[in-house]
């Protein structure tokens, strides 16, 4: 029989102050036999519905509770530390601690709606609640009087027995006989005169007492790493932390066994019997219903409908009329057998609620996505207008959405302009009432890389250290691997599991220890929850001075406790396209109906087939952009396939697709049943659909079932595999296939399975791709100004537009007060940069610019202060103005008008004040006459460097505009950098590497044996990367790391991260590169612009510059279609010096040369 019960537990929930897990939680209680265990954890019921089901699961009874924050003696709505207040002994000031837990459902309620107030009305340093709130909604609860922080205890240490008298006194007549005064001892020097007293105040008031422990953690052990985890916050790096200093005074925090709490308690034999008295208190009550809670959805009263699933019918069946043009049979069909599903799993509302709110964001103008997961193999979602896809044209499974043998709620993503998602969101609100609709919260946690960062950091171990480890994590199908499995699997980790340096294992131990926790909550991009009525009612929800309420629960707690959650997703290619389209109708008068152009529009493909894929939505990387080149697609079928294979894992399977779609492999099948399945995709497994197929087809499994198996598989469970195998064989033989055949079958299916990819979201997606491929194919200038207003905060990928766009040849044109608006816009000489661009001009401003030259454009610096409003466009505003060129069509450069903007300002007051008093301008007589306006001369001051211009520019731009401190060594960057830095990993890790580029940003710092290195990023034409400088050649190379230098870097690749990065073995200034790495030189002639004696000429300046690089001539203009090449002899072989190139410019013009190493 149980003896004891730990009722007062802190799990990682309590925010980087818990260091056990639910589960460690339950599996603790489990090996010491305890019937029960409680959560209480502080000031939040986050793990609630995990803890509960979990603890039920493992045949525990789950006592959920909560540590709250509590006034005792004064207001929740109290905002300040009363001071008085203490000195008269009327509590802490700000609060106390009290343990709840819930008996019964009604008690569960009540915590929720405490936990809530807390938060929405308490929130003071912590969320608080009162005795106010406490007397409304102590029914259905216990109490207990927590640690030495609490109510009654605080009291104690403070040495104010007499108040922690009155105090339990309280919340005696509150809780009556379901108060208990708690006995904890961990060892600290405040406990004593608890553990003195408490049993006193006990006995004269018939209070019952409870042992607890402060559980922090499961083990003795980790007790440091607990203290890790306190320290994350205030730990800089910078200076170190003394994190063997416990912050919580003791080592005792764990999960002790019910002997040591026995031995503990000695004394006191009823404390630790009231721990069973407790646990027969609370009722065997269930939190999660057994029908979701829907919201209200009102049925329109002409619609003739009784009923949800009545109404449902009438929109499905109207809906499919008008999306096909004869309704055949077979589609009504599907429709029918959908409708009956749903309807047997009681999802009519839920269908209704989604069809209004998107149909309703369709009205408002809003764009919205065609489908996104698995919701576009439904039917009824496309005849409802919740979709734009056909489900039938792309043959997708309505079981893969939605599926009677595996109730869970359906799951409805939607994407709408990311710009005018909130409108939708407020539309739900304004529908279903404020109070039933959240959103909801999420949380950010530990993963191998981040704790290794927190714990290093807090360890005081070098970044550059803690970087040479996280860099070798990989990450699998996009999640980060644990840390224990990398050290297992990893190879380049070994020396990180082998090391003997006491710091890296004491950061492996710490970290292993509190690797998966969480870390922070925050609200969850899109996640929405909609509730039949006030959602507190429902779930507790979570609010700090900084935020909006939120849920408590998170997404699959919340589907499990019945409440109506789904993605309000805002897609930034939705909002480019509806920009696009908006420029288009402004700039060429079409007005495009996006969801009607053609699917099969040939220009549209062989942008595909070229891989000019930059901007086009998950189409764009250089990796995929090869792919494409090769593939060559030709249908938006093949652009789905590409879509689904071009990831981690079936990425591997991309060459067989191609080779086998133009037809240099061989399709083999394993069985002739299985062509008509994998025919669209030549004989590769794609897609869960195919899966799902494919077990239907040979094992006889009906779909739903075959959904069950394709999602066992991607589980890998190994019991659950072996069952399925045998019922696929079974189910097959039985069909008429040999056992080995369904074998076969059944194995290279579950090779796959964990591969594929769901072909809806996929279709979806590939659809939105096309999308935008035809408005850049048609309208490049339009889609791609779209394209740079939105992605405005990236500078790197702003850069990639813009050469995309150069590529294309549409120019990009800097800022200009008198032509920019607030955006990048389009205007008949090319893409002008938007205002808003540059730091330190806000959209007020611009607004205001545009405003005042509305009639007239401003002449000068002096013009445009006397006529923009000064209070809005001040000083930094127009020095950002003038370092990004924006004020170039003024009178003066921009040295001139940087120097003249205070004295300028002061013109424009004077100007605007003698005008707002209704009196003649300063200078002129006549008000009409603005010529006579004198205005002040600039001053005689030297104009910027070239690259102080450039600087500037990218101080407020973020990059340069008007031209580029490499361009001067633009041959030498082309020919002899052979890496891009925005182009994914293709190289093998190792492989040698060189780049050229201007050092933007060093970073030095000292490496695990004490000497220095850094971390340099090196800008070029193409973007940024980072080259590591370990120490042994940093200390060769320090001189030349300089910022704003432009050199040549020789290294190593290093393919560990998202991006390459560069392991540096040598730097040389760029001057250098041409002549240690110019092998060949290439000049271009025009033989039609050519004099007659050329080749004589040619060969006296080959003659003057002797060297070692060999000449090649590309003559362009001849009867040939392609440039012909020729070979100089050997005899004229060259030097490719500034002087030789000068000589042959003055020949052929800029441009006519090209070198090659």
């Amino acid at each position: 029989m149980a003896e004891f019960i730990h009722l007062h537990n802190h799990s990682h929930y309590s925010l980087l102050d818990g260091a056990a897990t639910v589960d460690s939680l339950i599996n603790a209680a489990i090996e010491n036999k305890m019937p029960a265990v409680a959560l209480t954890d502080h000031g939040v019921m986050f793990g609630t519905v995990e803890f509960f089901k979990k603890a039920k699961s493992a045949g525990l009874k789950p006592i959920i509770g909560c540590e709250f924050y509590i006034v005792t003696y004064g207001s929740r709505f109290d905002k300040v530390v009363d001071s008085k207040r203490v000195k008269e002994g009327k509590g802490r000031g700000i609060y106390q601690h009290l343990v709840l837990l819930a008996k019964n459902l009604e008690g569960y309620r009540n915590l929720s709606k405490l936990s809530t107030l807390s938060h929405l009305e308490g929130f003071y340093y912590k969320p608080r609640i009162d005795l106010e709130l406490l007397r409304k909604y102590s029914s259905g609860l216990i109490a207990l009087s927590a640690c030495p922080a609490g109510v009654v205890a605080s009291e104690i240490v403070d040495g104010k027995t007499d108040l922690a008298f009155k105090t339990a006194k309280i919340y005696k007549e509150i809780f009556k006989d379901d108060f208990y005064l708690e006995l904890q001892d961990h060892g600290l020097e405040k406990e004593k005169p608890i553990l003195e007293n408490m049993p006193r105040i006990a006995k004269e008031l018939g209070i019952k007492l409870v042992a607890t422990n402060d559980i922090h953690y499961i083990k003795a052990r980790h007790a440091i790493a607990h203290n890790v985890l306190l320290l994350i916050p205030e730990a800089s790096g910078s200076s170190p932390v003394d994190y063997k200093q416990l912050k919580y005074k003791t080592d005792q925090l764990y999960f002790k066994s019910t002997d040591e709490m026995c031995l503990l308690f000695k004394d006191f034999p009823e404390a630790i019997k009231s721990t069973l008295e407790i646990c027969a208190k609370i009722e065997n009550f269930s939190i999660l219903p057994s029908e979701p809670y829907l919201p209200k959805f009102v049925i329109p009263a002409d619609s003739g409908a009784d009923t949800f699933d009545d109404y449902l019918d009438k929109l499905a069946f109207e809906g499919l009329q008008k999306k096909y043009k004869t309704v055949t049979a077979e589609i009504e069909q599907r429709l029918k057998h959908e409708l009956s599903v749903i309807k047997e799993m009681k999802y009519s509302g839920y269908f209704l609620v989604v069809q209004d709110f998107i149909n309703e964001a369709r009205r408002m103008g809003i764009l919205v996505g065609p489908g996104r997961g698995s919701a576009a193999g439904s039917l009824v979602s496309y005849a409802l207008g919740i979709i734009g896809i056909d489900p039938l044209k792309y043959d997708l499974l309505f079981e893969r959405f939605l599926n009677p043998d595996r109730v869970s709620m359906p799951d409805i993503d939607v994407d709408f302009a990311d710009d005018k998602r909130d409108l939708v969101i407020k539309y739900v609100k304004d529908k279903y009432g404020e109070k039933a609709v959240a959103q909801i919260i999420t949380f950010g946690t530990l993963s191998s890389k981040a704790v290794l960062k927190d714990v290093g950091r807090v360890l005081g171990i070098e970044l550059s250290l803690i970087e040479s480890i996280t860099k070798l994590i990989p990450s699998i199908q996009g999640k980060v691997l644990d840390l224990d499995e990398a050290l297992t699997t990893v190879p380049d980790l070994k020396w990180v599991k082998e090391s003997k340096d006491p710091k890296i294992k004491e950061l492996i131990e710490i970290s292993l220890v509190l690797q998966g926790m969480n870390r922070n909550a925050s609200m969850h991009a899109s996640g929405v929850v909609i509730a039949p009525g006030d959602i507190s009612d429902y779930v507790p929800l979570y609010a700090t001075p900084q935020s909006q309420p939120m849920t408590q629960f998170y997404m699959n707690d919340l589907e499990s406790v019945g409440l109506l959650k789904m993605d309000f997703l805002g897609l930034r290619t939705l909002t480019i396209i509806d920009n696009a389209l908006k420029l288009i109708r402004d700039n060429h008068g079409v007005e495009i109906d996006i969801n009607s152009i053609p699917e099969d529009d040939q220009k549209v493909f062989e942008l595909f087939q070229k891989g000019n894929t930059t901007g086009i939505f998950q189409f764009e990387s250089t990796g995929m952009q090869e792919s494409l080149r090769k593939l060559k697609p030709s249908s938006i079928n093949e652009l789905v396939a590409m879509n689904a294979l071009y990831r981690p894992g079936p990425m591997e399977m991309i060459d067989n697709f191609i080779k086998q779609k133009q037809g240099v492999q061989k399709i083999q099948y394993l069985h002739p049943k299985l062509e008509p399945i994998l025919k669209e995709t030549y004989g590769v497994i794609v897609y869960q659909e195919q899966v799902m197929k494919i077990t239907s087809e040979i094992a006889g499994f009906t779909l739903a079932k075959a959904d069950i198996m394709r999602r066992a598989m991607g589980k890998k469970d190994k019991d659950l595999m072996a069952k399925q195998k045998d019922e696929f064989i079974d189910g097959a033989v039985k069909k008429g296939f040999t056992k080995k055949i369904a074998g076969d079958i059944f194995d290279m299916v579950e090779k796959f399975a964990s591969y594929g990819f769901n072909k809806s979201h996929s279709v979806a997606y590939a659809v939105i791709a096309y999308k935008t491929a035809y408005l850049k194919t048609y309208y490049p200038a339009e889609y791609l100004s779209a394209m740079m207003s939105a992605e405005i905060g990236d500078t790197d990928y702003i850069v990639q537009l813009i050469e995309d766009a150069r590529r294309l040849g549409i120019k990009v044109l800097p800022p200009d007060v008198n032509e920019s608006v607030v955006n990048f816009a389009v205007t008949k000489n090319g893409i002008r940069f938007g205002l808003s661009a540059i730091k330190n001009v806000g959209v007020g401003a611009v607004e205001n610019i545009i405003k005042a030259r509305k009639n007239k454009n401003f002449t000068n610096i002096f013009d445009f202060c006397s006529r923009v409003d000064l209070r809005t466009v001040n000083k930094k505003t127009l020095e950002g103005l003038t370092m990004a060129g924006a004020l170039d069509s003024f009178t003066g450069h921009r040295a001139q008008i940087f120097e003249t903007i205070e004295k300028a300002i002061q013109f424009g007051q004077k100007q605007q004040s003698y005008e707002s008093r209704g009196q003649s301008t300063l200078f002129a007589t006549d008000r009409v006459k603005e010529t006579a306006i004198e205005y002040p001369a600039l001053p005689e001051v030297e104009p910027w460097s070239e690259i102080d211009k450039l600087t500037n520019e990218k101080k407020v731009l973020g990059f340069y505009v008007s031209g580029h401190p490499l361009s001067k060594y633009e041959l030498e960057a082309t020919a002899f950098s052979t890496v891009n830095f925005n182009e994914s990993i293709d190289v093998r890790n190792g492989a040698p590497i060189k780049a050229c580029g201007i050092i933007s940003a060093i970073k030095k710092t000292v490496d695990r044996n004490g000497k220095m290195m850094a971390f340099v990023t090196l800008e070029n034409f193409s973007g940024k990367g980072e080259v590591i400088v370990f120490s042994k050649i940093y200390e060769k190379v320090a001189p030349l790391l300089q910022l704003d230098a432009i050199l040549m870097v020789i290294g190593r690749a290093d393919t560990a991260g998202d991006r390459i990065k560069i392991l540096a073995d040598e730097f040389i200034p760029i001057e250098q590169a041409r002549e240690r790495f110019t092998k060949t030189v290439i000049i271009s002639i025009d033989a039609n612009k050519a004099e007659k004696n050329v080749v004589d000429k040619l060969q006296k300046i080959l003659e003057k510059h002797k060297g070692k690089c060999s000449v090649l001539v590309e003559v362009n203009g001849l009867e040939e279609s392609s440039p012909q090449v020729f070979r100089i002899d050997n005899r004229f072989r060259v030097a490719p010096t500034d002087d030789f190139f000068e000589n042959i410019y003055g020949m052929f013009g800029k441009g006519s040369i090209r070198i090659s190493g």
